[in-house]
């Protein structure tokens, strides 16, 4: 029985082994491998397994940690022989010539596309370590394989009909800058630089306009051509249904039919994700089941043999997956298709978990660093936990009709078992999300996607009726988009997580299988369930609660397990059992009842500061933006930092159609990372769209109990869409006063030194309209667990004159500067601007440490050294965002503890 699944058990350990290796090195490594083999000697001992089988499965336990390690001792760049490459931050000049190895993506003023290089010349470079190897006026030449990833940046609308022309395979000469990828600036934020590594690309070049780039077609036929003529194929396939569907029908049918989302629309693809369905735009197993069905339905129609049709399918898998971009979960289901129509064919036992086995350890052979892929966790988790956890599931189900009771426990499964992912990864689930897959999925890859694809291939024979069709889709469409916006209406229903720990994703996947298991035996059999078990004990050692029974079927655990728990039974456990047997169902549920209701709760809780507060400087380039973290668990978010714009008009043709947002794209990530529920408050020092930028994301994804400003208006464009969301969720707007004090908890409270207003029973003027907001910086201490810490936004030195003033003219001692003021730290003013931050404000509060918030190579040469040198003459430790990334003080009785995420 033990021998049933080898291979199942086999994979396994290989992405036991594998994973270990991706997490841990050196003496962690050794350890944990020593660990898992005494624990797998023990467990096949323990089951009584041959000694074959106990050697095949050290052998994947410990070849695929080994295999890991030698696959990425070997990811190495060519250039690092020359260059001291981790420690290189500087672009280098450099002149390359290579081949195009991937399709060119052009957006806006930018053409993105990779090159295999074959030779590079770095001109002139300023690198130590090439300056010790050659004269710098000569260069250096250096042959290699690296992949790069290009990026040219296009001066000239003229550009685009040149670039567009490029294709994979084509020869390209370079001349531009070539540098490291930028690495994780933030605690738990994207790490471009090990992303790009998992796809073997060390660096990017940049390239300033086309006329640096000389490319020309291949001069004879090679392999390219085909992935070449894929390129082709889809630019056309896209084409098509741009001439079919219209406005943002086009890009969400490219999305759902071809696997190609550059088109798709941000505001619904953000719709559909809150709901979690973006797995419908992900071609994945679904599509390749929907392509399947109808090519046998054509080739019946046809009137071909069975082994014929599933011959002539089996081999179509491939050009589809190839149409459709080839990612993970896309080459996944076609392998598993593949291998299934083969088996068919053959009339073969299929299995479903074997057939999945042979699929991961294809792709894991392939490249290991699949392993930490999204889209194949995600792909092979979900499958595999469909095939296990569904049978067990529909015992509970029986009460629906079949039809129904089957895509329930389908839905209801695969987000129980797709959970612990995407909480991990996107940090929000939907409590509504089961309600909108059962309601959609169903009419979308059933109607909505034959009907795309038929019309995509009507569209090459008949105008006219594929029109007809695609009018049908795209009013199936609208309905689809409409019940989106309605499920989205309310954000009562969407959850943010923190993203667990691997423990209590295990944890998670070990009480749910238990549970399903023993609801599956008791409702499986009502009398068994009433008695609590038959008198009679099994004789094939299978545990009380089904796990090893039908093992032909798909929805079983390995025999391993199987034997494992039979011998338990059969040795010394026996009376132990039949009690368990007899008694416990009810009790075990109930146990696992609360232990998965445990997980729950301690999963959806913020991590514990344990009594401290956190006062974190994140990093968003050239802006703002501190998230505070009282003791008792209160968060307040300083501004949200910004992308800064000065593109005219006439350059709208650059715009890009997704732009970088620091808000959507660093803030939010981050908060909802940090398991941040709610924002007691946004405070918005100022209007400069470097600290309020990011702030309309934050409104929108994050529940916000109320906004502060400093009162005063501005014209842009995103302070007016800022206020106006406040309005419309209904969130209190607050106008803050100097002198007012904010009480927080017993141990934080927040004291405004400005902007300064009338005295009381003076007449309040309406809200003044300031175009230059720096002066009216909102500036304030925040007085945490014994430590002082002062914020001071954009402001400038009349500004910090004044407060200064201000704060000696009060009659009120309490309110008066005194010595014993000193800060503790200082948000150092304007990013270290020479306009802000004088000699008499440093003297006033004598700051401990000061923290400058910059870009890195920022254009305003941010911090300016005459400010660097003043705090440097008062004794401040300096913390800088450009220099140190985010930067993190933990704050207890008075003692600050400072972290930074780069050294």
């Amino acid at each position: 029985m033990m021998k049933r699944r080898p291979l199942l058990v086999f994979t396994v350990l290989w992405v036991i082994g594998s994973g270990a290796a991706c997490l841990y090195d050196g003496w962690k490594l050794a350890l944990i491998a020593v660990g898992l083999i005494l624990l797998l000697l023990a467990v096949c001992q323990w089951v009584g397994a041959g000694r074959l089988f106990t050697i095949c499965m050290l052998f994947s336990l410990c070849i695929s940690g080994s295999y890991w390690e030698w696959h990425d001792a070997a990811n190495v760049s060519d250039f690092e022989s020359v260059l001291a490459a981790e420690e290189s931050t500087e672009a280098i000049p450099v002149s390359a010539f290579g081949v195009i190895s991937s399709p060119v993506e052009v957006d806006g003023d930018r053409a993105d596309f990779q090159v295999t290089l074959q030779r590079a010349d770095l001109i002139q470079s300023k690198h130590p370590a090439m300056q010790e190897q050659a004269d710098p006026n000569d260069g250096m030449m250096v042959n290699t394989d690296d992949i790069v990833m290009v990026q040219v940046k296009l001066l000239d609308k003229t550009e685009l009909g040149i670039v567009n022309r490029w294709q994979r395979g084509d020869r390209i000469q370079l001349s531009g800058e070539m540098q490291k990828p930028g690495v994780a600036r933030n605690f738990g934020g994207f790490d471009y630089l090990q992303y790009l590594r998992t796809q073997k690309i060390h660096w990017i070049f940049k390239v300033k306009g086309s006329d640096q780039a000389v490319v020309e077609p291949p001069d004879s036929w090679k392999l390219s051509h085909v992935l070449r003529w894929n390129d082709a194929l889809r630019d056309k396939l896209g084409s098509k249904l741009d001439q079919l569907y219209g406005g943002i029908h086009a890009g969400y049918m490219k999305g759902l039919v071809i696997g190609n989302q550059d088109d798709l629309d941000p505001d619904t693809f953000m719709e559909f994700s809150r709901l979690g369905l973006t797995h419908i735009l992900a071609i994945s197993g679904m599509h390749v089941a929907v392509v399947v069905g109808c090519l046998l339905f054509v080739c019946t129609t046809l009137r071909m043999t069975r082994e014929a049709s599933l011959t002539v399918v089996m081999w179509l898998i491939p050009v589809y997956v190839l149409l459709t971009g080839a990612s993970p979960s896309i080459v996944r289901a076609g392998i598993m298709g593949m291998i299934g129509l083969y088996a068919a064919r053959r009339r073969l036992l299929k299995d479903g978990l074997h057939i999945l086995s042979v699929a991961a350890l294809a792709m894991l052979v392939w490249n290991p660093y699949f392993l930490v892929n999204v889209s194949f966790q995600l792909s092979f988790i979900v499958t595999a936990g469909l095939m296990i956890f569904v049978p067990k599931l529909m015992p509970l189900l029986t009460f629906l009709p079949r039809w129904l009771g089957g895509t329930v426990g389908i839905t209801v499964v695969a987000q129980l078992i797709s959970f612990p992912l995407t909480i991990y990864y996107f940090n929000q689930v939907s409590l509504i999300s089961v309600f909108a897959n059962l309601i959609l999925v169903p009419v979308i890859s059933l109607v909505v996607l034959p009907l795309g694809m038929v019309s995509l291939l009507m569209g090459w024979v008949w105008m006219r009726g594929a029109g007809w069709l695609a009018a049908v889709t795209e009013w199936l469409n609208q309905i689809t988009f409409r019940i989106v916006e309605w499920m989205n209406g309310s954000s009562v229903f969407m959850t943010l997580w923190p993203s667990p720990s691997l423990a209590w994703i295990l944890c998670y996947f070990v009480v749910l299988y238990a549970l399903l298991s023993i609801l599956n035996k008791r409702f499986k059999d009502p009398e068994e369930g009433q008695n609590g078990s038959n008198d009679t004990e099994p004789l094939d050692g299978r545990p009380p609660w089904g796990v090893g029974a039908d093992l032909s079927g798909v929805g079983t655990l390995p025999p391993i397990v199987s034997r494992f728990a039979g011998a338990l039974r059969w040795r010394g456990f026996h009376r132990a059992s039949h009690v368990i047997e007899r008694y416990a169902p009810g009790t075990a549920i109930a146990l696992l009842s609360a232990a998965l209701i445990v997980l729950l709760y301690g999963g959806y809780q913020s991590p514990s500061t344990q009594g401290a507060g956190l006062v974190q400087f994140l990093d968003v380039g050239q802006g703002d933006s501190i998230l505070v973290t009282t003791s008792s668990g209160k968060h307040i978010l300083i501004d949200g930092g910004g992308t800064v714009n000065f593109r005219k008009e006439k350059d709208a043709w650059k715009e890009r159609k997704a732009p970088y947002e620091v808000g959507a794209k660093v803030v939010v990530p981050l908060l909802k990372k940090r398991g941040v529920h709610q924002l007691e408050a946004v405070i918005m020092t100022h209007g400069d769209q470097d600290h309020i930028g990011g702030l309309l994301a934050v409104l929108q994804e994050i529940p916000v109990k109320s906004v502060v400003f400093n009162g005063t208006l501005t014209e842009s464009a995103s302070f007016r869409k800022l206020m106006l969301s406040a309005v419309e969720q209904h969130i209190p707007v607050y106008q803050a006063r100097a002198d007012s004090v904010w009480k927080l908890d017993g141990q934080t409270e927040i004291r405004f030194l400005s902007p300064l207003f009338p005295e009381s029973g003076e007449v309040i003027k309406p809200l003044p309209l300031i175009k230059e907001q720096n002066h009216a910086s909102l500036v304030f201490v925040l007085q945490m667990n014994g430590s002082r810490v002062l914020f001071t936004g954009d402001t400038d030195q009349a500004a910090e004159r004044k407060i200064l003033q201000h704060l000696e003219s009060q009659v009120d001692e309490a309110q008066r500067l005194t010595a014993e003021d000193r800060i503790d730290v200082m948000k150092v003013a304007h990013h270290g601007s020479k306009t802000s931050t004088s000699a008499p404000w440093l003297n006033a509060w004598k700051p401990k440490a000061a923290v400058i918030s910059a870009g890195v190579n920022n254009m305003y040469g941010h911090p300016h050294p005459d400010v660097v040198g003043r705090l440097e003459r008062f004794r401040s430790i300096i913390y800088q965002t450009n220099l140190h990334g985010e930067i993190q003080m933990r704050i207890k009785d008075g003692h600050i503890e400072t972290r930074t995420k780069l050294p």
